[in-house]
């Protein structure tokens, strides 16, 4: 042993360092090297116990560390923690020079910082310079702690409730995998030692989501398009709800709709050379303002709404016009028409027509008309809510009152046939949960929801993210300084984007795309997944931590949605799905991962 070999060594030496007579320098160096090789071999011996020290702190860090994860995602009871200490350390622990090494494991559940495991080890090494000092043996310690419970976790869910999800049984795979027993709620809210350890939003999104109406009086509600008459909508392109442009000037137009009142024919017709769909003009009349589907052909000539020049429903935008025009009567009549081709059916503006003279000098004439747009009384909204103004919808600013472009616009989606934010219709777009821990009401939540209408992931995403903010139309509960939160979105959709606020980038079946051959909704989606990324918390890490989830049961198979794998935190956090039955197996998943998350900070 090369300790050994020294200590011989040096013992020969003194031997004749003693014998020597040749002179004291020899006899003062032997003397004084005594010393300084007890010095150099105290070091030695130190070396390597604290090398033996810090392969056990290594040990004992990940054996508490897995120890906290088995025990919070129940795997091991408490009972459990010592047996399972000893073997995760005896797999971990390598190091030959230690001896009589020994440790335990106390686990202390509900403390005022949280629930931890405390996992201390104890050890010596036999030493080879500090026994002559009359020290056989060094011994050390150390122990490692992991805490949880101090870590706060909140969820938002941004699913899917489009009409896609009726098949292959997706919605009702997701119900199970959400709220059913042992679903990700049951797993989240386990992690929860005391009550708001853990919160959950619930975000339903369709082609808008559901605020519910009783939020009305909302000062961060647009209701600007609500309000608007189609002239005055947002620029949807060739979709735009402009003056005809084809039939007549801007000046024939506003004299021919100046006789439009009581009795004419409703205005809006392809044939006045509006925007058509299929042939169909973009929106037509109804006989009141009340956001019925029917149109009618003529302008109601009796009752309450009589004059009343109701636009309806937009089929470009999927959404209702929110008003009419009256029409107030000139007090004399203005002449149409003059000459042998002239006679009271020939105009056919308005019942009020009379013309007098005949052949050449026929002259007809009828009332004139003046017409002021009304807007429907707010109460009349059911909840929708669509993207907000470029490029607030990408941002997670906070709306700001005398900032109309920060605001929600409120809207009145209608497609399918129905009205889907109306409470009475069936199937609903259900309502947005904000931050809740209480389970119950969440897992009612996810059971309700319906298959609805078209895809809009970007809405479903800002509002998850809205969620998880501080200020906002659904602030989340205040934070703590002293506590470490863990925010995450996860967005499940089984489809691509195909419609939005802007009728031009999609009509509900496909989304249109921009001259890089990028999709304009997903362009949009894709700034603002990178602005959610891209936040940090005071300590500069992100924010944020996205999951995206795409169920594709097509067949042919969808190609992978990019905007949704960009938009996941890291590579590992994107799944693509072809059956329903992973569905509830990825959450699993994700679950654990949560619960993995939320201990050892």
């Amino acid at each position: 042993m090369l300790a050994a070999s020294i200590i011989r060594r040096v013992r020969e030496a003194a031997a004749r360092f003693g014998a020597a007579n040749q002179g004291n320098i020899a006899v003062i160096f032997a003397i004084a090297l005594l010393p300084v090789l007890g010095f150099v071999g105290a070091a030695i011996d130190y070396s390597r116990a604290n090398s033996a020290r810090s392969s056990m702190q290594a040990a004992l860090d990940s054996t508490a560390l897995m120890l906290s994860k088995d025990l919070s995602s129940g795997i091991i009871t408490a009972s459990q923690v010592n047996a399972q200490a000893a073997i995760y350390f005896k797999g971990l622990y390598t190091n030959t020079d230690a001896q009589g090494v020994t440790i335990s494991a106390n686990y202390a559940a509900n403390t005022s910082s949280g629930s931890n495991i405390q996992v201390t080890g104890s050890g010596s090494i036999t030493t080879d310079f500090m026994k002559i000092a009359g020290f056989p043996t060094m011994g050390f310690n150390t122990s490692s702690t992991t805490a949880w419970g101090n870590v706060k976790m909140r969820v938002a869910l941004a699913l899917d409730n489009t009409g896609s999800m009726r098949d292959d049984g997706k919605i009702t795979a997701l119900r199970t995998a959400v709220a059913g027993s042992g679903g990700l709620i049951d797993q989240l809210s386990g992690l929860a030692q005391n009550p708001g350890d853990v919160y959950i939003s619930i975000i339903p999104f369709a082609k808008v989501v559901n605020v519910g109406s009783s939020n009305s009086g909302a000062t961060w509600i647009d209701w600007t398009d609500w309000a608007n008459p189609p002239t005055l909508q947002p620029n949807n392109g060739s979709y735009a709800a402009t003056l005809p442009n084809s039939v007549f000037t801007v000046a024939q137009w506003n004299t021919y709709f100046s006789f439009v009142g009581p009795g004419s024919p409703c205005p809006f017709t392809s044939a006045n050379g509006f925007p058509t769909i299929n042939g169909s003009p973009t929106f037509g009349c109804t006989n009141n303002p009340t956001n019925g589907s029917s149109t009618v052909s003529t302008i109601p000539n009796s009752g309450t709404y009589k004059g009343y020049i109701c636009p309806g429903l937009d089929n470009a935008s999927h959404s209702f016009y929110n008003g009419c025009w009256t029409s107030v009567q000139s007090a004399t009549k203005s002449t149409y028409c003059t000459g042998s081709s002239c006679s009271t059916t020939s105009g056919n503006y308005n019942a009020t027509a009379s013309c007098t003279g005949s052949r050449s000098s026929t002259v007809c004439s009828e009332y004139t008309y003046t017409h002021t747009w009304v807007a429907n009384a707010t109460s009349t909204w059911t909840g929708c809510i669509t993207d907000r103004t470029q490029s607030y919808d990408e941002t997670g600013d906070a709306p700001t009152l005398n900032i109309t472009a920060t605001l929600f616009p409120a809207n009145q989606y209608y497609e399918n046939s129905t009205a889907y934010c109306s409470s009475s219709s069936n199937p609903t777009l259900e309502p947005i949960i904000p931050m809740t821990y209480n389970w119950s009401s969440l897992k009612t939540a996810v059971n309700a929801m319906q298959p609805t209408g078209g895809t809009d992931q970007s809405v479903g995403l800002a509002w998850a993210w809205q969620s998880l903010l501080q200020v906002g139309p659904i602030p989340a509960p205040a934070e703590t300084s002293n506590t470490t939160y863990n925010r995450v979105i996860i967005i499940l959709s089984d489809g691509l984007n195909t419609e939005d606020r802007w009728p031009d980038y999609g009509n509900g079946s496909t989304q249109n795309t921009n001259s890089s051959g990028v999709g304009y909704i997903d362009a949009r989606q894709a700034q603002q997944c990178t602005n959610i990324k891209a936040a940090t918390d005071s300590n500069g890490k992100p924010m944020f931590t996205i999951y995206t989830i795409q169920v594709d049961t097509s067949t042919p198979a969808d190609p992978v949605s990019t905007v949704l794998q960009n938009c996941a935190s890291d590579p590992t956090k994107f799944f693509k799905l072809t059956n329903s039955n992973q569905i509830a197996t990825t959450f699993t998943k994700i679950g654990t991962a949560l619960s993995q998350l939320r201990v050892a900070q």
